[in-house]
């Protein structure tokens, strides 16, 4: 993920956690703070073989301070084999099967990664931060999991927000759903030429969700697999509304 044209955010501290998961895993985590005692928190989960990493610029790029003191919480994932890339290890949030993510879809990885998700916000609200104050964002992979893990949270949560992903066991959501987050705020955004989830896998997760009923503010740019700019600037605003 690279970001360019750089805005400054506010200053932040940087310190490595690690998330304990109950008896299935340890995730280790980057936690930014923009200043001492934060009242709200921004989960963003990264994409497939990248880390927590790969969005610590979110803290930098973006200028929340309207909303108070913020944590940024950046999780690395589990390291395993993934089919489509001949099995070769790397971190991912589920496996990968087949070109079209729709089908053959690794459901044992995604509820397990959706497990870790809801212990991270169970971190949070264990210090301090009320789940209606918490954020769920992702890009690609993660992007999947805030959407299959945020509407399926048993507690309003502040927002979900989905870069260049799709909604994974689309089939199984009006069953699953939670009505605690019916009304939740739901930020989605794709590139208009994405060779890796293509935009028609954006716009028919768009589609599934406006048809359940969630206010879903969709977002298009001309660009890759990869976030620009203007997603940042868009994401902000959006960000500063839910955290109002």
């Amino acid at each position: 993920m690279r970001l360019s044209d750089a805005s400054g955010g506010a200053h932040s501290m940087l310190t490595g956690r690690f998330a304990n998961l109950g008896n299935t895993a340890v995730l280790e985590t980057i936690d930014i703070e923009t200043a001492p005692e934060p009242k709200a928190s921004i989960i963003v989960l990264h994409g497939l073989g990248a880390d927590g990493n790969d969005f610590v610029p979110f803290a930098q790029e973006l200028d929340l301070r309207a909303a108070g003191p913020v944590r940024w919480v950046f999780p690395h994932a589990p390291v395993m084999p993934v089919t489509i890339n001949g099995g070769y290890r790397m971190r991912a949030w589920y496996d990968v099967l087949a070109g079209d993510l729709r089908q053959r879809q690794d459901e044992t990885g995604l509820r397990q990664s959706q497990a870790f998700v809801e212990e991270l916000i169970a971190r949070e609200k264990e210090r301090g931060v009320a789940a209606s104050r918490i954020v769920l964002a992702g890009f690609s992979q993660g992007c999947a999991m805030v959407l299959l893990t945020g509407l399926r949270h048993k507690e309003r949560l502040a927002g979900i927000a989905g870069m260049s992903g799709y909604l994974p066991l689309a089939e199984m959501t009006q069953k699953e759903r939670s009505d605690a987050n019916q009304l939740t705020p739901i930020f989605l955004a794709h590139g208009t030429t994405d060779p890796v989830v293509p935009l028609a896998a954006g716009q028919m997760s768009r589609d599934a969700l406006r048809a359940l009923g969630y206010d879903v503010e969709w977002h298009e740019y001309p660009m890759p697999h990869t976030v620009c700019i203007e997603e940042m600037r868009d994401l902000d605003a959006w960000l500063l509304k839910v955290l109002d």
